[in-house]
């Protein structure tokens, strides 16, 4: 004590700051912990008896329809493809045989004004609590921005974009008038995480539109009762992202789901698969410059590869 009173005045006020840093840093790692490993999940049947997926084929859509079911939520499925959302609605029902089931086939870069009013007359009546946005298209893998061909850009901003608005626009109507609900709207990681997504430049923007779109709703529908939430998610391994391992860093589909699904209801912003977040912390404390220059060259390998594969096609 002696010792710190003979210290000069600037000392201990260093000292001070250094030591409210540290307790923050702590209590941040603490409320990290509770978050991801004890906070208890909401009872999603609070918010209706049904749930809408969109994209709940393959991947993370399917995974969450799956959770969903297991939580006891009826199902409304929007997916492109109808041999797909019949294997996956046997599939549900043969494991969760009281959940009923709706499929709908509608192709969001065809026929979206179209599979639109499909959905409104499929869902009218019925009490649908929980959206989940799932759809959506990548590029078949990097490129720059002046090799997207017109059919690629007018896909990518047709479904991530003007999809997920219109179909947000269906359900939130009935869910005011309920003054309950929660949309869930799944965006990329890469998109917050990196400070640039070179050689993904427009699917980046599609997925940065999503991220501001869903926390300005947030704001909007609080107080209606309405949980509107974007999720961040990094690597998982799925079709479009061509990752077809899990391994500690890469979450598979289930894994993903799984704690996707505890946070429904609370941050309007998250990243919910563990590792991931983890991932998230170490990025952000390295200079922006030199993750660009490291996901540029990962990703300029990437486009090598998908080149590579394309010239053996036309062999």
């Amino acid at each position: 004590m002696e010792t710190l009173k003979s210290q000069p005045l600037w000392m201990l006020f260093l000292l001070f700051l250094g030591f409210l840093s540290l307790l923050k840093s702590f209590l941040k790692i603490l409320n990290w912990v509770f978050i991801v490993f004890l906070r208890p999940p909401k009872n999603l049947k609070k918010y209706g008896s049904w749930a809408l997926v969109t994209g709940p084929t393959d991947g993370i859509g399917k995974a969450f329809a799956f959770q969903l079911a297991s939580k006891g939520l009826n199902l409304v499925l929007v997916g492109r493809n109808p041999d797909k959302l019949k294997d996956v609605s046997d599939t549900i029902r043969g494991k969760f045989n009281q959940t009923q089931i709706k499929t709908m086939v509608v192709d969001f870069s065809h026929d979206l004004d179209q599979g639109i009013d499909k959905i409104k007359e499929t869902i009218d009546g019925l009490d649908v609590g929980i959206l989940i946005n799932n759809v959506g298209v990548s590029y078949p893998y990097a490129r720059f921005f002046h090799e997207v061909d017109d059919k690629l850009l007018c896909d990518l901003i047709r479904v991530n974009v003007e999809g997920t608005t219109k179909v947000t626009g269906v359900v939130l109507g009935a869910m005011i008038k309920r003054k309950k609900g929660a949309i869930v709207n799944i965006g990329s990681g890469a998109t917050v995480v990196l400070p640039s997504d070179p050689l993904y430049a427009l699917y980046a923007a599609t997925k940065a539109y999503i991220d501001q779109f869903s926390r300005c709703l947030y704001v909007e529908y609080k107080k209606s009762g309405i949980d509107v939430q974007c999720q961040l998610p990094l690597y998982v391994a799925t079709k479009m992202s061509s990752l077809r391992r899990s391994s500690f860093f890469i979450a598979s589909p289930d894994g993903y789901a799984r704690a996707a699904i505890r946070y429904i209801g609370y941050e309007p912003r998250c990243t919910p698969y563990w590792t991931h977040s983890v991932l998230w912390a170490f990025a952000s404390l390295l200079p922006e410059s030199v993750i660009e220059a490291w996901w540029l060259r990962v990703c300029l390998a990437i486009r090598k590869k998908g080149h590579l594969k394309d010239s053996r096609k036309k062999l």
